[in-house]
């Protein structure tokens, strides 16, 4: 299996992952938040086969940040911390642990490859997976303390891309 298809299914089986657990999941804006994550899986998947089959392409900006703020702050202003169910911790620490490796993949691909159109989009993309570890962490830290984590706030750090 060459490079592509490998990053290829890993964003593929990220999107699956994601969508399930979405499945599984009672509050409204963490269903959100998965399904922000999934779509974005979508995307990666897409702009990588563009690279498998040597199609110019590019990968925008992305202002997954920016929307899972707002969801928080939503979920602030509704006090809405219905769902939140800590048996879940174990999937989204599983979730966390892959979008680490994920990480680590494109970094060491982009070390790798000799173009540096497509060096630019695999750093890009450990980017956006490294966007993906904050996000997973704050959906850890909210599940174990609903209450307390939308009171004090802490998520302020995620800023838009």
């Amino acid at each position: 299996m060459d490079i592509y298809e490998f990053a290829m299914q890993m964003e593929k089986d990220g999107e699956n992952y994601y969508r399930d657990l979405a499945q599984k999941v009672d509050n409204k804006g963490l269903k959100n938040i998965l399904s922000f994550l999934a779509d974005a899986e979508v995307k990666h998947h897409d702009i990588l086969k563009k690279m498998k089959d040597n199609e110019k392409t590019q990968l925008s900006e992305t202002k997954i940040l920016s929307d899972v703020k707002n969801v928080f702050e939503k979920m602030k202003e509704e006090n809405d911390t219905s769902g939140a169910d800590t048996s879940q911790i174990e999937l989204y620490k599983d979730a966390l642990e892959i979008e680490k490796k994920n990480h680590e993949f494109f970094l060491e691909k982009a070390e790798e490859v000799e173009d540096q159109a497509q060096k630019e989009i695999l750093l890009k993309l450990a980017d956006e997976e490294e966007s993906h570890c904050t996000i997973l962490e704050n959906i850890i830290n909210f599940v174990s303390q609903p209450d307390s984590w939308l009171e004090d706030a802490e998520w302020y750090h995620l800023e838009g891309n």
